[in-house]
């Protein structure tokens, strides 16, 4: 009996024993739900929102599976086993529900004992914390564990912030845009323009993930004990033999809050056609929905129903304001020396300003800090070359340059052209200087030259420049706040020269300068709020226009129109808010003072009346330094994202605008012989509204990026002119210009395919850009005060860019563009007046040139990927203008025989090839 109580006790032990031992072990999450016709990385996104499971795994090993299945409380193990065995991929869940998968060999979770091993992060050994302690091995930082932060420096909290900053591994340039989150926390972090980010999260253990466009995938195990920093080197993805799938770039579209916001990478950049042997920036920018041009050798372009002169254009914080050589065949940015390109058409940030329409901002390389490297370019037309590496630890340099070589191309032109005899030439230089003597200062010297020569007849030749130099200095004050500094001096000019007649031999030149000194910080309140401030101050220096006789045999009259002087400043701040992980909201203001400046004279003519010549009482005379008159107001910016799920949001915003400076011109493009002129007292500054609102969904595990945009704009105190206007010498400007207001609208659709061998986009815009002149005009009103067609109002546009890889080595690009012709005033009719005969024209803008249609064809052949080369070379060919398609430029008329004839002129109207020799070392 003894004995059997003995026996009946340790019976009852390991039942309690063992029932406790289960009671511990956490049951798993189980599956239910119908799965049709899944590709496995929606299945997977599904079992995460469902579950505490999260997957890892290579894209290639899964992209064939197609999940059909239906779960009711089923376990997840029986669920994979039945998906993935057929496709030889093997599971493995590990106690914090993460689920690896790998082909053909399971994962072994099991590791020898001190495998890990527990670094603390400290002001002694923080060096083996930076990217380049890294390079000894690469593995061993993925699967380490890093202790970040101290624990006992704030106790109570249940949170840490890590900051750092995402680098590149091969250049140590700093990555913009890497997206930093981890698994099983809905909070996530950008890296800014320096590669730095920050993000809060509860202290313990976590798998903190970094992800960016072009790059391989980076991810650190942490344990969080504080605040802490961590700095991550990202291998680039630039010649790669094997496809890299990365989901952060792919889903920005749907998570940031700005809408209207166009992100062009040097990667996507190189997928377009390399039209006339280059790949060009602006072209990029005009494959995008609502920005056009108002047709072929055309500079500028025009967004969402603005002018030309309304878009802000900076390179490195530099003002452009010709972007483009040749005609608009080229625009001013060396390719090989781009960094990234962001077009703000809506939700524009609060430190821009000073344009209506958008925003272009262009940063460029300041150089590697692994290795002098270069590369460049010989084509029929142009040749480029750039240079780029460490001058010392800290210090790197960046230097490029283009010339051409393109006489040849008139030849081209229609044999009854009279600019078949033409000559044209451009040559640019850029030079970047970067220092970073510690990890809390870097300091950044930017040069840019550009300079274009060119003539039409024998007669006139014309050339004008642009001369853009800046310094700029950004300090980390701590892991919080951020400070960027800029002083920058900005020259454009052209000039015109006549010698053939040496009666009337002439030299006109234009010309103005612009000073700016900026201030830019942003401050991490928390893992919230995104602060940013500043203030920028601009100050212009107008030499409007000046013509001299040209020889001396010459009887041109002395003339030039009064400098101009005036001094912009702006006051800002910003907020980026996040309520919620769906709702993410962007708002600020910026104040804007505008003194315009004396020394300077203006004409003074009776109150409420209509400026003439006769009307005309006298002038006022101001001394230097004076102020002549004030303009001032408020802008306001504002924008937000609603989150519908991960691959859908919903996205709306409002700005307010101002712009002091104007051009003038008669042109629908921009000329080389366009003037600017500054807002004076008779000349008010251009005030805009814009509405915006938009959806965007994704699909295919955000393969396909679908998007709707409409949008709604109204503008006070546009620049028009009246019948008959003079621009140029004009010190009476006032007496022509009609004050004018104007509305555009439209809807932007795009369809975009990111991955696979066939990708592209293909995007449609309807808009409208109509112009009225003021109702409280005096005197002349266009088409009767009627609304009219702008010069750029072309209501359908349809764009097409495709690519196709046929193999890693050879790819083919195409892109097609249709739209409505522009307007056009023509004459309708003929009478007689006091015994002449006189033309009449119809409303203006009544009609239109004909419809715009070219598509262009290249290929890219690369040379083989082997590592261990003294250069890598690529071939790009191709076909501009495939079709010979006689697209118009320009409508005239001349009289011939008393009757008035009509004539079309085009640029290029047949195909032209091209093909040019790349190379990289």
């Amino acid at each position: 009996m003894k004995m059997n109580k003995s026996v009946f006790s340790g019976i009852l032990l390991f039942i309690a024993t063992t029932s406790l031992l289960f009671s511990q072990t956490p049951e798993r999450d189980r599956i239910s739900g119908i799965f049709s016709g899944l590709d496995f990385g929606r299945f997977a996104q599904m079992v995460e929102d469902k579950s505490s499971f999260r997957f890892f795994y290579k894209s290639d090993d899964v992209k064939e599976i197609t999940v059909n299945i239906n779960a009711y409380d089923s376990p997840i193990e029986d669920l994979l086993r039945e998906i993935l065995q057929p496709a030889g991929v093997f599971f493995t869940i590990d106690q914090q529900n993460r689920i690896f998968l790998s082909k053909g060999t399971p994962l072994e979770m099991s590791v020898p004992a001190g495998f890990f091993r527990i670094q603390a992060e400290t002001e002694e050994n923080g060096k083996k914390n930076n990217p380049s302690a890294e390079k000894v091995n690469r593995d061993f930082a993925k699967n380490r564990l890093w202790e970040v932060g101290d624990g006992s420096t704030n106790p109570a909290s249940e949170n840490g912030t890590i900051s750092g900053k995402v680098t590149s591994f091969e250049s140590g340039e700093p990555i913009i845009g890497a997206l930093v989150y981890t698994s099983g926390q809905e909070v996530r972090s950008i890296s800014d323009e320096s590669g730095n980010y920050v993000i809060t999260l509860p202290k313990g253990r976590h798998t903190l993930i970094f992800q960016n466009f072009g790059a391989y995938q980076e991810q650190r195990q942490i344990n969080l004990s504080g605040d802490g920093r961590l700095d991550v080197a990202m291998d680039d993805n630039i010649i790669s033999l094997s496809e890299v799938t990365v989901t952060s770039e792919k889903s920005a579209n749907i998570e940031r809050p700005e809408m209207g916001l166009a992100n062009i990478t040097v990667q996507s950049l190189k997928k377009l056609p390399a039209v006339l042997g280059e790949v060009d920036v602006l072209r990029a920018v005009l494959t995008l929905p609502g920005v056009k041009t108002v047709g072929e050798a055309s500079a500028g372009f025009n967004v969402r129903g603005g002018a030309a002169d309304q878009n802000l254009i900076l390179y490195n914080e530099a003002t452009i304001y010709n972007p483009t050589h040749l005609f608009g065949m080229f625009s001013a940015f060396n390719p090989d020396m781009i960094e990234s390109v962001d077009l703000y058409k809506a939700g524009i940030p609060v430190q821009f300003g000073g344009r209506l329409s958008s925003v272009l901002e262009v940063k460029s390389k300041f150089g590697n800090k692994e290795k002098i490297q270069g590369g460049g370019g010989i084509g029929l037309m142009t040749s480029r070359l750039y240079l780029e590496g460490p001058l010392s630890e800290n210090t790197t340099f960046a230097i490029g340059g283009r010339g051409t070589y393109s006489n040849w191309l008139f030849g081209f032109l229609d044999e009854d052209s009279e600019f078949r005899d033409s000559r044209a030439s451009f040559h640019d230089l850029n030079l970047n200087f970067k220092h970073s003597p510690n990890p809390n200062n870097e300091f950044r010297l930017s040069a840019y030259w550009s300079q274009d020569a060119f003539r039409f007849d024998r007669d006139t030749s014309f050339h004008y420049q642009n001369l853009n130099i800046n310094v700029g200095w950004t300090h980390y004050f701590n892991d919080k706040l951020e400070g960027q500094f800029h002083l920058g001096h900005d020259q454009y000019g052209f000039g015109v020269v006549s010698e053939q007649d040496p009666l009337n031999a002439f030299r006109f030149g234009f010309a103005m300068d612009q000073s700016s000194w900026k201030n830019h910080f942003t401050y991490e309140i928390s893992d919230k709020h995104r602060l940013s401030f500043g203030m920028n101050h601009l100050f212009y220096n107008l030499n409007p226009g000046k013509q001299t006789p040209q020889g001396p045999e010459s009887i041109v009259l002395n003339e030039r129109v009064n400098r101009e002087k005036a001094l912009e400043s702006a006051f800002y701040i910003g907020d980026e808010f996040e309520a919620n992980p769906k709702l993410l909201i962007n708002y600020g203001m910026r104040y804007v003072i505008y003194n315009y400046l004396g020394p300077n004279s203006v004409n003074q003519y009776p109150f409420n009346s209509l400026r003439t010549e006769e009307t005309k009482i006298g002038e006022r005379a101001y001394e230097a330094g004076e102020i002549i008159n004030t303009y001032q107001g408020p802008e306001v910016r504002i924008s937000a994202r609603y989150a519908i799920d991960n691959f859908t949001s919903v996205k709306a915003g409002f700005n307010t605008m101002r712009q002091h400076l104007h051009m003038l011109t008669n042109t629908a493009a921009i000329a080389p012989t366009d003037t600017w002129k500054l807002s004076d007292p008779y000349l008010m500054p251009q005030t805009g509204r814009q509405f915006a609102i938009g959806y965007f969904k994704n699909f295919k595990n955000n393969i396909i990026e679908t998007s709707a945009e409409v949008y709604y704009r109204n503008m006070q105190n546009l620049v028009d002119f009246r019948s008959g206007a003079t621009l140029i010498l004009n010190n009476d400007l006032e007496q022509d210009v009609l004050n004018t207001r104007g509305r555009a609208y439209g809807i932007e659709l795009m369809a975009k395919k990111t991955e696979g061998k066939l990708n592209g986009w293909i995007s449609y815009t309807y808009s409208r850009s109509l112009l009225e002149t003021n109702p409280n005009e005096r005197g002349e009103k266009v088409n009767s005060g009627k609304l009219y067609p702008s010069n750029f109002d072309q209501p359908h546009d349809i764009m097409l860019a495709g690519n196709f890889e046929f193999t890693k080595r050879i790819n083919t690009s195409v892109n097609a563009n249709y739209s409505t012709g522009r307007p056009i005033t023509y004459p309708v009719a003929k009478f007689n007046y006091n015994g002449s005969e006189r033309v009449f024209y119809s409303d203006r803008n009544a009609y239109r040139i004909p419809d715009y249609f070219r598509v262009d064809l290249s290929f890219n052949i690369e040379g083989n990927h082997k590592v261990r080369k003294l250069a890598h070379a690529s071939w790009s060919l191709g076909i501009y203008n495939i079709l010979g398609r006689a697209n118009p430029y320009s409508v005239y008329f001349s009289p011939v025989n008393g009757t008035i004839q009509g004539y079309q002129l085009s640029i290029f109207a047949r195909p032209i090839p091209f093909i040019t020799y790349n190379f990289k070392f």
